[in-house]
């Protein structure tokens, strides 16, 4: 009776095995399809790997390089420190490294007392049993940067955004975006159920219609970056605050590409337009100029701080951040907070790779921004053009669609503070050098 039974279950999981067979045929038949659309538009995107830690020189897997080193400018230190890097004297010019404390000796200190003191991680959510004191220690830290009454902690600034919007609009309330706001901004305001206008990237008159329309909803929440990470352009935030006010909105800044380096402290775009107590909502992350590890937070008003703390899903559900990480944040901050002499340095370098790039030909955009962008149209030619220069020791990524526009491919160089004025012009003339090769230049 058993072998029977057996037999029967046998012959009965033969066809669902057939049919759960064909339909994985089916899926990576789709699959295929997709990914070779992709190669077939130009618009693949490989991973270089890195062999060494991040700064302005790097060693890339199977690319050779000269020797090099990390050297800190004394602002961030008694004197000046140099840092062996790795044997490549390949110069990394695509990186969020902005002040270069990713790899800074006082930062990875920080990071391995962290470590040594309080643990590899706390493999639990903060609210059951992940909170530290140096977590809340940091959240005090921000808060007081950036002159808010209070700050909360993610692991990304992705996850802020994704927490944010659901956790405070309702259906009574409304969300006025610009058109070009990062990824994160948009899914985070997708996830929320209040009335969603989307304005012109940058353009003040329709934001105002847009906020006449909005006029009848509970509250009005304006939602910009600082400084958009495609264009290297800032928002107007004067205006925005001014538009604001007049119509009784609230201002939310995604501060990303602005925190560390923008303002005369390095507070960001607030301080930069001197509008730091008009904005109400800043997020922001620890992975680019703060560190460079990983992390996020938002930061304003208390009570909003602790509404999230209770319904915001990311925080809730996601695993606290790891000490050291915290750790690493933390004397970022501390780094910031005690100069910004070298904060003011990033102009000078900004603004030098600019007026050379486009003295050669090119056009850049945005102003006065790190983030400098070398418009190239064409997603092939600017894949083909980033792996020129790679070979000419200069690491730089294309961007295509889907991160960009369709037709609206660039590479994205990015200027950090402890890049030499010699580093900029040997990325200048490698560019010169390769756009002829490429016939993006004359």
């Amino acid at each position: 009776m058993w072998a029977g039974r057996a037999l029967h279950a046998a012959l009965s999981a033969a066809p669902r095995s057939r049919r759960a067979q064909s339909a994985l045929t089916q899926l990576r038949g789709v699959l295929e399809e997709e990914l070779e659309a992709i190669r077939g538009a130009g618009t693949w995107k490989s991973e270089r790997v890195i062999t060494s830690r991040q700064g302005p020189r790097i060693h890339v897997d199977g690319v050779s390089g000269g020797p090099g080193t990390d050297t800190f400018p004394g602002p961030f230190l008694l004197s000046c420190c140099v840092v062996p890097s790795s044997t490549s004297g390949i110069l990394n010019f695509c990186a969020n490294n902005y002040l270069g404390l990713s790899s800074h000796p006082e930062v990875i200190q920080a990071g391995l007392q962290a470590l040594e003191e309080f643990g590899a991680g706390l493999s639990s959510t903060r609210f059951i049993c992940g909170t530290q004191s140096i977590h809340k220690d940091l959240e005090a830290k921000i808060a007081r940067f950036h002159q808010r009454e209070d700050a909360i902690l993610y692991p990304s600034c992705f996850d802020a955004n994704a927490g944010l919007f659901e956790a405070l609009l309702t259906p009574q309330d409304a969300v006025l975006s610009d058109e070009l706001n990062h990824a994160s901004i948009i899914d985070g305001i997708r996830l929320c159920k209040a009335h969603k206008y989307r304005y012109h990237h940058l353009d003040m008159a329709d934001l105002e219609a847009k906020l006449q329309e909005a006029q009848k909803h509970r509250l009005r929440l304006v939602a910009t970056d600082g400084a958009f990470s495609m264009d290297g352009d800032i928002a107007p935030l004067r205006e925005i605050c001014h538009l604001a006010s007049r119509y009784d909105a609230l201002v939310f800044v995604d501060e990303c590409h602005a925190t560390g380096f923008l303002g005369a402290t390095g507070r960001g775009t607030d301080e930069l337009l001197g509008v730091t107590d008009q904005v109400t909502i800043i997020n922001s992350t620890l992975g680019k100029a703060l560190g460079g590890a990983s992390g996020g937070y938002t930061t304003g008003p208390e009570p909003l701080v602790s509404l999230l703390r209770q319904r915001s899903r990311p925080y809730l559900f996601s695993n606290s951040l790891p000490p050291a990480v915290v750790g690493c944040a933390s004397k970022a901050l501390d780094l910031l907070m005690e100069s910004n002499a070298i904060v003011q340095t990033m102009a000078a370098k900004t603004q030098r790779f600019r007026s050379k790039m486009e003295a050669a030909g090119f056009t850049i955009l945005g102003a006065n921004h790190p983030i400098c962008p070398v418009m190239l149209e064409d997603a092939r030619l600017a894949s083909c053009m980033a792996d020129d220069m790679l070979k000419r020791g200069i690491f730089v990524i294309g961007f295509s669609y889907p991160v960009v526009p369709k037709g609206k491919a660039r590479i994205r160089v990015q200027i950090s503070a402890v890049h030499s004025e010699e580093d900029i012009d040997r990325c200048v003339e490698a560019f010169v050098e390769v756009g002829r090769l490429h016939g993006a230049l004359p």
